[in-house]
């Protein structure tokens, strides 16, 4: 029993926390990632994480270029 008990605690530890996700978010949007933190990610990850920090990445995206095209044309 203790050892099934160390094993959830492996697993527990291997689990990426909300900055990870975010990394790897990042990461997937610049075309980077190292094979460890890919292999963590599709092992330990839970998909709903990254879909939710891939769609805030999507929105507050599309903000920013928005805001920066707006000043930029309101200088002309």
């Amino acid at each position: 029993m203790a050892q099934h008990q160390d094993q959830d605690d492996k697993t527990s530890n291997n689990t990426p926390g909300p900055l990870a996700v975010i990394g790897s978010v990042l990461s997937a949007a610049f075309g980077v990632q190292s094979r460890k933190n890919r292999e963590r990610d599709f092992q330990h990850g839970k998909f709903r994480n990254y879909v939710i920090a891939a769609i805030l990445f999507v929105i507050v995206f599309i903000i920013t270029v928005t805001s920066v095209v707006r000043l930029v044309l309101s200088q002309n």
